[in-house]
Protein backbone atom coordinates (compact mmCIF):
# COMPACT_ATOMS: atom_id res chain seq x y z
CA UNK A 1 0.00 0.00 0.00
CA UNK A 2 0.95 3.61 -0.74
CA UNK A 3 1.91 6.30 2.34
CA UNK A 4 -1.30 7.04 3.49
CA UNK A 5 -3.07 5.38 0.18
CA UNK A 6 -2.53 7.92 -1.89
CA UNK A 7 -1.48 8.17 -5.76
CA UNK A 8 0.38 11.12 -6.22
CA UNK A 9 2.94 12.78 -9.29
CA UNK A 10 6.77 11.44 -8.88
CA UNK A 11 9.60 13.65 -7.49
CA UNK A 12 11.44 14.31 -11.11
CA UNK A 13 15.17 13.50 -9.63
CA UNK A 14 17.10 15.12 -12.87
CA UNK A 15 14.52 18.53 -12.62
CA UNK A 16 16.43 21.31 -12.96
CA UNK A 17 15.33 23.75 -10.39
CA UNK A 18 15.79 26.96 -12.95
CA UNK A 19 13.83 25.91 -15.51
CA UNK A 20 10.93 28.86 -15.54
CA UNK A 21 7.29 28.05 -15.56
CA UNK A 22 5.26 24.99 -13.72
CA UNK A 23 3.30 24.65 -11.55
CA UNK A 24 2.81 26.75 -8.32
CA UNK A 25 0.67 25.16 -6.07
CA UNK A 26 -0.92 28.19 -4.61
CA UNK A 27 -4.25 28.15 -2.83
CA UNK A 28 -7.26 28.00 -5.80
CA UNK A 29 -10.69 29.29 -6.54
CA UNK A 30 -13.96 27.28 -7.17
CA UNK A 31 -16.70 28.80 -8.61
CA UNK A 32 -18.79 30.02 -5.69
CA UNK A 33 -16.61 28.94 -2.70
CA UNK A 34 -14.02 31.21 -0.99
CA UNK A 35 -10.52 30.45 -1.54
CA UNK A 36 -9.49 27.13 -0.35
CA UNK A 37 -6.18 26.61 2.03
CA UNK A 38 -2.39 27.31 1.36
CA UNK A 39 -0.62 23.43 0.12
CA UNK A 40 2.59 25.12 1.43
CA UNK A 41 0.75 26.13 4.84
CA UNK A 42 -0.53 22.32 5.25
CA UNK A 43 2.64 20.96 3.92
CA UNK A 44 4.68 22.75 6.63
CA UNK A 45 2.51 22.17 9.85
CA UNK A 46 2.19 18.68 9.07
CA UNK A 47 5.85 18.33 8.65
CA UNK A 48 6.71 20.17 11.73
CA UNK A 49 4.72 17.60 13.30
CA UNK A 50 6.22 14.96 12.18
CA UNK A 51 9.92 16.25 12.97
CA UNK A 52 8.66 17.58 16.52
CA UNK A 53 6.99 14.10 17.35
CA UNK A 54 6.66 10.21 16.97
CA UNK A 55 3.79 11.04 14.41
CA UNK A 56 3.27 9.38 10.87
CA UNK A 57 3.18 11.58 7.54
CA UNK A 58 0.02 8.82 6.61
CA UNK A 59 -1.70 9.76 9.93
CA UNK A 60 -1.28 13.59 10.28
CA UNK A 61 -1.97 14.24 6.55
CA UNK A 62 -5.41 13.52 5.83
CA UNK A 63 -6.80 14.94 8.86
CA UNK A 64 -4.94 18.33 7.84
CA UNK A 65 -6.11 18.37 4.43
CA UNK A 66 -9.93 17.62 5.35
CA UNK A 67 -9.42 20.36 7.53
CA UNK A 68 -7.84 23.08 4.73
CA UNK A 69 -10.84 22.32 2.35
CA UNK A 70 -8.67 22.80 -0.56
CA UNK A 71 -9.32 21.24 -4.22
CA UNK A 72 -7.95 17.81 -5.66
CA UNK A 73 -4.65 19.61 -6.90
CA UNK A 74 -3.96 21.88 -3.94
CA UNK A 75 -4.06 18.05 -2.04
CA UNK A 76 -1.98 16.69 -4.67
CA UNK A 77 0.57 19.47 -3.78
CA UNK A 78 0.40 19.05 -0.25
CA UNK A 79 1.18 15.45 -0.10
CA UNK A 80 3.89 15.29 -2.91
CA UNK A 81 5.11 17.67 -0.41
CA UNK A 82 5.32 16.10 2.72
CA UNK A 83 6.36 12.77 1.60
CA UNK A 84 9.04 14.33 -0.91
CA UNK A 85 10.68 16.02 2.43
CA UNK A 86 10.51 12.87 4.54
CA UNK A 87 12.28 11.21 1.91
CA UNK A 88 15.12 13.04 1.10
CA UNK A 89 15.47 15.13 4.63
CA UNK A 90 18.82 13.95 4.24
CA UNK A 91 19.93 15.24 1.36
CA UNK A 92 18.10 18.21 1.74
CA UNK A 93 19.96 18.95 4.84
CA UNK A 94 23.32 18.63 3.29
CA UNK A 95 22.22 20.98 0.86
CA UNK A 96 20.74 23.86 3.63
CA UNK A 97 23.75 23.07 5.25
CA UNK A 98 25.85 24.24 2.22
CA UNK A 99 23.33 27.14 1.15
CA UNK A 100 23.60 28.99 4.82
CA UNK A 101 26.99 27.69 5.68
CA UNK A 102 25.94 26.18 9.29
CA UNK A 103 25.16 22.72 10.27
CA UNK A 104 21.38 22.02 10.50
CA UNK A 105 22.03 21.92 14.29
CA UNK A 106 22.53 25.49 14.51
CA UNK A 107 19.13 26.41 12.90
CA UNK A 108 16.37 26.78 14.88
CA UNK A 109 13.87 24.21 14.07
CA UNK A 110 10.66 26.42 12.64
CA UNK A 111 13.03 28.10 9.73
CA UNK A 112 14.63 24.20 9.72
CA UNK A 113 11.17 22.56 8.19
CA UNK A 114 10.88 26.12 6.65
CA UNK A 115 13.65 25.58 4.65
CA UNK A 116 13.19 21.68 3.93
CA UNK A 117 9.70 22.41 2.32
CA UNK A 118 11.24 24.69 0.13
CA UNK A 119 14.38 23.29 -1.12
CA UNK A 120 12.25 20.21 -2.10
CA UNK A 121 10.12 22.12 -3.94
CA UNK A 122 13.05 23.75 -5.58
CA UNK A 123 14.97 20.74 -6.20
CA UNK A 124 12.35 18.13 -7.32
CA UNK A 125 9.09 19.62 -8.00
CA UNK A 126 8.66 21.88 -11.04
CA UNK A 127 8.03 25.62 -9.50
CA UNK A 128 9.70 28.23 -10.45
CA UNK A 129 12.65 29.58 -8.79
CA UNK A 130 10.88 33.13 -7.83
CA UNK A 131 7.90 31.55 -6.38
CA UNK A 132 10.22 29.02 -4.55
CA UNK A 133 12.37 31.83 -2.93
CA UNK A 134 9.02 33.86 -2.29
CA UNK A 135 6.47 31.62 -1.39
CA UNK A 136 9.13 29.85 1.34
CA UNK A 137 10.26 33.67 2.95
CA UNK A 138 6.39 33.95 3.19
CA UNK A 139 6.11 31.08 5.42
CA UNK A 140 8.77 31.89 6.86
CA UNK A 141 7.31 34.92 7.91
CA UNK A 142 3.84 33.03 8.82
CA UNK A 143 5.57 30.28 10.73
CA UNK A 144 8.82 31.08 11.76
CA UNK A 145 8.65 34.72 12.16
CA UNK A 146 9.84 37.79 10.48
CA UNK A 147 13.00 37.57 12.17
CA UNK A 148 13.21 34.13 9.94
CA UNK A 149 12.06 35.70 7.03
CA UNK A 150 15.44 37.42 6.25
CA UNK A 151 17.68 34.53 6.41
CA UNK A 152 15.21 31.74 4.54
CA UNK A 153 15.29 34.14 1.81
CA UNK A 154 19.05 34.35 1.86
CA UNK A 155 19.56 30.53 1.79
CA UNK A 156 17.03 29.93 -0.70
CA UNK A 157 18.46 32.14 -3.52
CA UNK A 158 21.54 30.13 -2.93
CA UNK A 159 19.68 26.83 -3.06
CA UNK A 160 17.94 27.72 -6.39
CA UNK A 161 20.74 29.00 -8.16
CA UNK A 162 21.40 25.26 -8.39
CA UNK A 163 20.05 22.32 -9.57
CA UNK A 164 19.47 19.09 -7.85
CA UNK A 165 21.94 17.12 -9.69
CA UNK A 166 24.74 19.81 -9.44
CA UNK A 167 23.73 20.14 -5.67
CA UNK A 168 24.39 16.24 -5.28
CA UNK A 169 27.42 16.62 -6.80
CA UNK A 170 28.62 19.72 -4.58
CA UNK A 171 27.39 17.64 -1.45
CA UNK A 172 28.98 14.40 -1.70
CA UNK A 173 32.16 15.69 -3.24
CA UNK A 174 32.72 17.26 0.41
CA UNK A 175 32.92 13.40 1.50
CA UNK A 176 35.97 11.03 0.50
CA UNK A 177 36.01 8.80 -1.83
CA UNK A 178 37.14 6.56 0.85
CA UNK A 179 33.92 6.47 2.76
CA UNK A 180 31.42 5.30 0.04
CA UNK A 181 28.55 4.28 1.90
CA UNK A 182 28.63 7.78 3.35
CA UNK A 183 28.94 9.14 -0.37
CA UNK A 184 25.43 7.32 -1.23
CA UNK A 185 23.70 8.26 2.19
CA UNK A 186 24.07 11.62 1.34
CA UNK A 187 23.16 11.32 -2.39
CA UNK A 188 20.44 9.01 -1.89
CA UNK A 189 19.03 10.30 1.91
CA UNK A 190 19.42 7.39 3.71
CA UNK A 191 21.31 6.92 6.86
CA UNK A 192 24.36 5.59 6.78
CA UNK A 193 24.14 2.53 8.81
CA UNK A 194 21.03 1.48 6.88
CA UNK A 195 23.44 2.10 3.09
CA UNK A 196 25.66 -0.56 5.14
CA UNK A 197 23.31 -3.15 6.25
CA UNK A 198 21.20 -3.30 2.58
CA UNK A 199 25.10 -3.38 1.23
CA UNK A 200 25.98 -6.40 3.63
CA UNK A 201 22.11 -7.87 2.72
CA UNK A 202 22.89 -7.49 -1.06
CA UNK A 203 26.36 -9.23 -0.80
CA UNK A 204 24.93 -12.20 1.35
CA UNK A 205 22.07 -12.89 -1.13
CA UNK A 206 23.16 -14.94 -3.89
CA UNK A 207 22.09 -12.83 -6.88
CA UNK A 208 25.00 -13.10 -8.57
CA UNK A 209 24.35 -12.18 -12.45
CA UNK A 210 20.61 -11.13 -11.56
CA UNK A 211 20.92 -7.04 -11.94
CA UNK A 212 23.77 -4.96 -11.42
CA UNK A 213 26.47 -5.90 -8.99
CA UNK A 214 28.49 -4.10 -6.54
CA UNK A 215 27.80 -0.59 -5.57
CA UNK A 216 25.75 -0.22 -8.88
CA UNK A 217 23.20 -2.53 -7.23
CA UNK A 218 23.07 -0.84 -3.96
CA UNK A 219 22.74 2.44 -5.46
CA UNK A 220 19.68 1.10 -7.50
CA UNK A 221 18.36 -0.22 -4.44
CA UNK A 222 18.69 2.79 -2.63
CA UNK A 223 16.88 5.24 -5.58
CA UNK A 224 14.12 2.49 -5.84
CA UNK A 225 13.35 2.87 -1.70
CA UNK A 226 12.92 6.74 -2.93
CA UNK A 227 10.25 5.99 -5.32
CA UNK A 228 6.31 5.94 -4.60
CA UNK A 229 5.50 2.34 -3.92
CA UNK A 230 2.56 0.56 -6.21
CA UNK A 231 -0.89 -0.21 -4.25
CA UNK A 232 -1.15 -4.04 -4.88
CA UNK A 233 -4.32 -5.94 -4.49
CA UNK A 234 -4.34 -9.23 -3.86
CA UNK A 235 -7.20 -11.32 -4.89
CA UNK A 236 -8.10 -14.21 -2.34
CA UNK A 237 -8.74 -17.28 -4.07
CA UNK A 238 -11.90 -19.11 -3.66
CA UNK A 239 -13.17 -15.72 -2.71
CA UNK A 240 -12.44 -13.81 -5.76
CA UNK A 241 -10.48 -13.78 -9.01
CA UNK A 242 -8.67 -11.29 -10.36
CA UNK A 243 -10.62 -10.75 -13.70
CA UNK A 244 -13.93 -10.16 -11.05
CA UNK A 245 -11.98 -7.68 -9.10
CA UNK A 246 -10.48 -5.73 -12.07
CA UNK A 247 -14.10 -5.51 -13.03
CA UNK A 248 -15.16 -3.94 -9.82
CA UNK A 249 -12.04 -1.07 -10.13
CA UNK A 250 -13.11 2.44 -11.44
CA UNK A 251 -13.12 2.99 -15.14
CA UNK A 252 -10.58 5.61 -14.80
CA UNK A 253 -8.34 3.19 -12.93
CA UNK A 254 -4.81 2.08 -14.18
CA UNK A 255 -3.45 -1.73 -13.58
CA UNK A 256 -1.17 -4.37 -14.72
CA UNK A 257 -1.13 -8.01 -12.96
CA UNK A 258 1.20 -8.34 -10.46
CA UNK A 259 4.53 -9.08 -11.63
CA UNK A 260 5.32 -12.86 -9.48
CA UNK A 261 1.89 -13.48 -7.88
CA UNK A 262 -0.52 -15.03 -10.04
CA UNK A 263 -3.18 -12.99 -7.02
CA UNK A 264 -1.91 -9.37 -7.53
CA UNK A 265 -2.87 -6.50 -9.38
CA UNK A 266 -0.79 -3.06 -9.18
CA UNK A 267 -3.35 -0.18 -9.31
CA UNK A 268 -3.09 2.91 -9.80
CA UNK A 269 -5.76 5.81 -9.32
CA UNK A 270 -8.20 3.45 -7.23
CA UNK A 271 -8.72 3.98 -3.47
CA UNK A 272 -9.19 0.55 -2.24
CA UNK A 273 -11.59 1.31 0.43
CA UNK A 274 -14.49 1.93 -2.17
CA UNK A 275 -13.65 -1.43 -4.48
CA UNK A 276 -16.49 -3.68 -2.88
CA UNK A 277 -14.59 -6.91 -3.10
CA UNK A 278 -11.56 -5.06 -0.37
CA UNK A 279 -14.63 -4.25 1.51
CA UNK A 280 -16.06 -7.56 1.78
CA UNK A 281 -12.92 -9.04 2.39
CA UNK A 282 -12.58 -11.42 -0.82
CA UNK A 283 -9.26 -9.35 -1.64
CA UNK A 284 -6.83 -6.96 0.31
CA UNK A 285 -4.16 -4.60 -0.25
CA UNK A 286 -1.11 -6.64 0.12
CA UNK A 287 2.51 -6.26 -1.34
CA UNK A 288 3.50 -8.96 -3.47
CA UNK A 289 6.29 -9.82 -1.22
CA UNK A 290 4.06 -10.76 1.20
CA UNK A 291 1.86 -12.83 -0.94
CA UNK A 292 4.82 -14.88 -1.98
CA UNK A 293 5.91 -15.22 1.72
CA UNK A 294 2.83 -16.76 1.94
CA UNK A 295 2.57 -18.93 -1.68
CA UNK A 296 5.81 -20.19 -0.43
CA UNK A 297 4.89 -21.57 3.02
CA UNK A 298 1.81 -23.13 0.65
CA UNK A 299 3.55 -24.57 -1.30
CA UNK A 300 6.80 -25.77 0.42
CA UNK A 301 7.24 -29.69 0.17
CA UNK A 302 6.74 -31.40 3.03
CA UNK A 303 7.66 -35.19 3.87
CA UNK A 304 7.98 -37.59 1.04
CA UNK A 305 4.26 -38.90 0.75
CA UNK A 306 2.76 -35.69 1.91
CA UNK A 307 1.38 -34.85 -1.45
CA UNK A 308 -1.98 -33.55 -0.34
CA UNK A 309 -3.27 -30.54 2.03
CA UNK A 310 -5.96 -32.31 3.18
CA UNK A 311 -6.98 -32.47 6.86
CA UNK A 312 -3.59 -30.58 6.96
CA UNK A 313 -3.89 -27.69 10.10
CA UNK A 314 -1.77 -24.38 9.34
CA UNK A 315 -0.80 -21.46 11.98
CA UNK A 316 -0.09 -18.02 11.25
CA UNK A 317 1.84 -17.39 14.63
CA UNK A 318 2.29 -13.58 14.21
CA UNK A 319 -1.01 -13.01 12.29
CA UNK A 320 -1.68 -9.25 12.80
CA UNK A 321 -3.18 -7.34 10.87
CA UNK A 322 -3.93 -10.47 8.80
CA UNK A 323 -3.23 -9.47 5.15
CA UNK A 324 -1.29 -12.87 5.06
CA UNK A 325 -3.47 -14.71 6.93
CA UNK A 326 -6.59 -14.48 4.79
CA UNK A 327 -4.36 -14.99 1.41
CA UNK A 328 -3.42 -18.19 3.72
CA UNK A 329 -6.42 -19.20 4.75
CA UNK A 330 -7.96 -18.94 1.18
CA UNK A 331 -4.92 -21.46 0.08
CA UNK A 332 -6.09 -23.89 2.89
CA UNK A 333 -9.67 -23.58 1.67
CA UNK A 334 -9.45 -24.46 -1.59
CA UNK A 335 -6.52 -27.29 -0.58
CA UNK A 336 -9.05 -28.82 2.23
CA UNK A 337 -6.94 -27.90 5.48
CA UNK A 338 -7.81 -25.71 7.88
CA UNK A 339 -5.74 -22.62 9.25
CA UNK A 340 -5.22 -21.09 12.99
CA UNK A 341 -4.39 -17.95 13.96
CA UNK A 342 -2.46 -16.18 16.48
CA UNK A 343 -2.47 -12.52 17.54
CA UNK A 344 -0.92 -11.53 20.87
CA UNK A 345 -2.33 -7.78 20.67
CA UNK A 346 -5.89 -7.40 20.95
CA UNK A 347 -6.49 -4.68 19.02
CA UNK A 348 -4.39 -6.33 16.01
CA UNK A 349 -6.76 -9.33 16.75
CA UNK A 350 -9.83 -7.62 15.95
CA UNK A 351 -8.45 -6.66 12.41
CA UNK A 352 -7.03 -9.99 11.63
CA UNK A 353 -10.86 -11.45 12.50
CA UNK A 354 -12.15 -8.68 9.80
CA UNK A 355 -9.18 -9.54 7.21
CA UNK A 356 -10.35 -13.15 7.71
CA UNK A 357 -14.53 -12.43 7.58
CA UNK A 358 -15.01 -13.87 4.18
CA UNK A 359 -13.23 -17.42 5.10
CA UNK A 360 -15.37 -20.15 5.81
CA UNK A 361 -15.86 -20.88 9.73
CA UNK A 362 -14.50 -24.68 9.21
CA UNK A 363 -11.35 -23.28 7.49
CA UNK A 364 -10.69 -20.48 9.46
CA UNK A 365 -10.57 -22.04 13.06
CA UNK A 366 -9.53 -19.61 15.54
CA UNK A 367 -8.07 -16.41 16.03
CA UNK A 368 -5.71 -16.77 19.37
CA UNK A 369 -4.49 -13.85 21.45
CA UNK A 370 -1.45 -15.88 22.89
CA UNK A 371 1.87 -14.93 23.26
CA UNK A 372 3.80 -16.79 19.99
CA UNK A 373 6.22 -18.27 22.32
CA UNK A 374 3.91 -20.12 24.25
CA UNK A 375 2.13 -21.96 21.45
CA UNK A 376 4.93 -24.64 20.69
CA UNK A 377 5.13 -25.89 24.61
CA UNK A 378 1.18 -25.59 24.65
CA UNK A 379 0.52 -27.82 21.22
CA UNK A 380 3.47 -29.50 20.43
CA UNK A 381 3.73 -31.30 16.96
CA UNK A 382 0.42 -30.45 16.09
CA UNK A 383 0.57 -28.33 12.78
CA UNK A 384 1.42 -28.81 9.18
CA UNK A 385 2.63 -25.50 8.31
CA UNK A 386 3.39 -22.41 10.33
CA UNK A 387 3.69 -18.82 9.47
CA UNK A 388 6.49 -16.89 11.37
CA UNK A 389 5.87 -13.32 10.20
CA UNK A 390 8.41 -12.39 13.10
CA UNK A 391 8.19 -8.48 14.38
CA UNK A 392 11.19 -6.79 12.83
CA UNK A 393 12.90 -3.27 12.54
CA UNK A 394 10.89 -3.08 9.26
CA UNK A 395 13.53 -1.75 7.23
CA UNK A 396 12.26 -3.87 4.24
CA UNK A 397 9.81 -1.44 4.13
CA UNK A 398 11.25 2.01 4.34
CA UNK A 399 9.40 3.30 1.31
CA UNK A 400 5.73 3.12 2.36
CA UNK A 401 7.13 5.44 6.07
CA UNK A 402 9.92 7.46 4.79
CA UNK A 403 10.37 9.49 7.99
CA UNK A 404 11.01 5.79 10.05
CA UNK A 405 14.31 5.91 8.24
CA UNK A 406 15.60 8.88 10.37
CA UNK A 407 14.12 7.56 13.77
CA UNK A 408 15.47 3.93 13.76
CA UNK A 409 18.84 3.05 15.01
CA UNK A 410 21.30 0.16 14.70
CA UNK A 411 20.42 -1.42 17.76
CA UNK A 412 16.70 -1.81 17.22
CA UNK A 413 18.19 -4.80 14.89
CA UNK A 414 18.92 -6.89 17.92
CA UNK A 415 16.52 -5.57 19.87
CA UNK A 416 13.89 -8.09 19.14
CA UNK A 417 16.16 -10.92 18.43
CA UNK A 418 15.30 -12.64 21.39
CA UNK A 419 11.62 -12.77 20.52
CA UNK A 420 12.70 -13.67 17.02
CA UNK A 421 14.27 -17.15 18.36
CA UNK A 422 12.02 -17.96 20.79
CA UNK A 423 9.01 -17.41 17.79
CA UNK A 424 10.78 -19.70 15.76
CA UNK A 425 11.62 -21.91 18.69
CA UNK A 426 7.88 -22.42 19.41
CA UNK A 427 7.33 -23.03 16.07
CA UNK A 428 10.00 -26.10 15.67
CA UNK A 429 8.05 -27.22 18.42
CA UNK A 430 4.78 -26.72 17.09
CA UNK A 431 4.73 -28.36 13.78
CA UNK A 432 5.00 -32.24 13.00
CA UNK A 433 7.71 -34.22 11.96
CA UNK A 434 7.33 -33.52 8.20
CA UNK A 435 5.72 -30.48 8.78
CA UNK A 436 7.24 -27.41 7.01
CA UNK A 437 7.88 -23.07 8.64
CA UNK A 438 8.41 -20.79 6.92
CA UNK A 439 10.46 -17.81 8.71
CA UNK A 440 9.54 -14.00 7.50
CA UNK A 441 10.77 -10.80 8.09
CA UNK A 442 9.95 -7.38 6.11
CA UNK A 443 14.01 -7.05 6.49
CA UNK A 444 16.75 -7.49 4.72
CA UNK A 445 19.48 -6.98 7.92
CA UNK A 446 21.07 -10.09 8.27
CA UNK A 447 21.05 -9.72 12.46
CA UNK A 448 16.96 -10.22 11.50
CA UNK A 449 16.88 -12.41 9.07
CA UNK A 450 19.89 -15.29 8.20
CA UNK A 451 21.18 -14.86 11.52
CA UNK A 452 18.23 -15.74 13.32
CA UNK A 453 17.66 -18.92 11.44
CA UNK A 454 21.23 -19.89 11.58
CA UNK A 455 21.35 -19.33 15.64
CA UNK A 456 17.79 -21.71 16.05
CA UNK A 457 19.17 -24.57 13.87
CA UNK A 458 22.86 -24.40 15.26
CA UNK A 459 23.49 -28.26 16.25
CA UNK A 460 19.93 -29.19 15.65
CA UNK A 461 19.55 -32.60 13.68
CA UNK A 462 16.19 -32.56 13.88
CA UNK A 463 15.23 -29.99 11.11
CA UNK A 464 16.90 -28.74 7.05
CA UNK A 465 16.55 -26.19 5.21
CA UNK A 466 14.11 -26.20 2.26
CA UNK A 467 14.96 -24.44 -0.84
CA UNK A 468 12.95 -21.41 -0.52
CA UNK A 469 14.21 -20.12 -3.94
CA UNK A 470 13.42 -23.43 -5.96
CA UNK A 471 9.62 -22.97 -4.42
CA UNK A 472 9.45 -19.45 -5.57
CA UNK A 473 10.06 -20.19 -9.21
CA UNK A 474 7.71 -23.30 -9.16
CA UNK A 475 5.04 -19.78 -8.83
CA UNK A 476 6.71 -17.26 -10.75
CA UNK A 477 9.13 -19.01 -13.39
CA UNK A 478 10.94 -15.44 -14.65
CA UNK A 479 11.34 -14.10 -11.06
CA UNK A 480 15.07 -12.86 -10.20
CA UNK A 481 16.49 -15.55 -7.32
CA UNK A 482 19.61 -16.43 -5.67
CA UNK A 483 21.63 -18.59 -7.99
CA UNK A 484 23.16 -20.57 -4.86
CA UNK A 485 19.47 -21.25 -3.91
CA UNK A 486 18.34 -21.92 0.07
CA UNK A 487 16.81 -18.91 2.01
CA UNK A 488 15.59 -15.83 -0.43
CA UNK A 489 15.72 -12.32 0.45
CA UNK A 490 13.46 -10.03 -1.93
CA UNK A 491 14.67 -6.57 -2.80
CA UNK A 492 12.87 -3.46 -4.32
CA UNK A 493 15.15 -2.82 -7.14
CA UNK A 494 15.20 -6.23 -8.65
CA UNK A 495 11.19 -7.71 -7.73
CA UNK A 496 9.50 -3.95 -7.43
CA UNK A 497 7.91 -5.36 -4.00
CA UNK A 498 8.84 -4.56 0.12
CA UNK A 499 11.92 -6.15 0.79
CA UNK A 500 11.37 -9.89 2.79
CA UNK A 501 13.01 -12.43 3.67
CA UNK A 502 12.11 -16.03 3.32
CA UNK A 503 13.32 -19.42 4.72
CA UNK A 504 11.80 -22.38 4.76
CA UNK A 505 12.97 -24.97 7.11
CA UNK A 506 11.30 -28.66 7.37
CA UNK A 507 11.37 -30.81 10.61
CA UNK A 508 12.80 -33.84 9.92
CA UNK A 509 12.27 -35.99 13.23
Amino acid sequence: MTDGGRTVSQPRGDHDSRRPGGHRGGASRRPGNKPTGDPRLVAYDVTARVSATDSFSNLLLPKALAAAGMDSRGNAFATQIVYGTQRWRGLLDAVIEAAAKRPVTAIDARSLDVLRVGAYQALFMNVADHAAVSQTVDLARRRAGSRSAGFVNAVMRRIVARGLKEWQSVVVSRIGKDQPARRLAVRYSHPQWIVEELTHAWRAAGYAGAGEPGDAAVEAMLAADNDEPDVTLVARPGLVDRDELIAQLPKSARYENGRWSPYAIRVHGVNPERVDAVRQAKAGVEDEGSQLAALALADAPMAIGDDSANGEAWLDMCAGPGGKTALLAALAAVRGATLTANEPSHHRAELVRDNTKALPDDVMLDVLEEDGRAIGPAHPGRFDRILVDAPCSGLGSLRRRPEARWRKKPEDLTELAGIQRGLLESAMQAVRVGGVIAYVTCSPALAETRDIVDAVLDGRDDAERLDAAAVLRGVSPDMPLPEHGGDVQLFEHLHGTDQMFISLIRRTK
